[in-house]
């Protein structure tokens, strides 16, 4: 039987976690209460803080497992997109038409962005929340330009054009479109506005059959 506790004790963390990023895409970090947290996780407050210190430890280990999150899925979504072609422009692209449909599938649309809605409320949080929620912007930022480095290598741009910018298009295309889609109540906002980004992208390089 003691051989259950951490088990039990793994399960109740895990519950909490997925408890508390449903509230806080939902309404906001400030909104969200320890005390509503362990009701709907059926613990007590004491069993709260034995996995979390405090609020700010939960936003910490909810960016954390967040960030992991996000990293695994597109690492293997883009390594798939690389393995079907070789081309660093049509991977790229490849990638995104993967990406557009695989948020297109969503049954009700994108629950939003945690490292955004940390963000919005940063005020809150200690400086290591706050660095890292930056190192995960600079993290994805990294991820597409790497890409995009090797895609201008093949064919030079069109027009002048800030890589790092192009990059972190990606990144505000993906938040404006979860915003649209929340507000307009169409879930197909954000599948369509990353296939706008995509078109960009065909268009800023040479290759005109891409």
């Amino acid at each position: 039987m003691l051989s259950d506790v951490p088990k039990k004790r793994g399960e109740a963390r895990e519950r909490v976690l997925q408890l508390a990023e449903a509230a806080v895409l939902e309404k906001g970090f400030a909104a969200t209460s320890i005390d509503e947290l362990i009701a709907a996780a059926g613990i007590t407050k004491s069993g709260f803080f034995y996995h979390f210190k405090d609020k700010t430890e939960l936003a910490r280990v909810l960016l954390e497992r967040y960030i992991a999150r996000e990293t695994g899925l597109f690492d293997t979504l883009f390594g798939r997109a690389d393995e079907l072609n070789e081309d660093p422009l049509h991977g790229f692209l490849v990638g995104l038409k993967m990406m557009a449909e695989m948020m297109g599938d969503l049954p009700n649309g994108h629950p939003g962005c945690l490292i955004a809605a940390c963000c919005y409320q940063e005020s809150m949080f200690d400086q290591e929340v706050r660095n890292l929620n930056r190192s995960a912007v600079l993290n994805w930022r990294k991820r597409f330009r790497d890409r995009l480095d090797r895609i201008a290598e093949r064919y030079p741009p069109r027009a002048l054009v800030d890589l790092d910018d192009l990059a972190d298009m990606l990144s505000a295309v993906v938040d404006g479109g979860i915003v649209l889609s929340k507000v307009l109540k169409d879930k197909d906002a954000l599948p369509r506005q990353v296939m706008l980004y995509r078109e960009f992208v065909r268009a800023t390089f040479s290759d005109a059959n891409s």
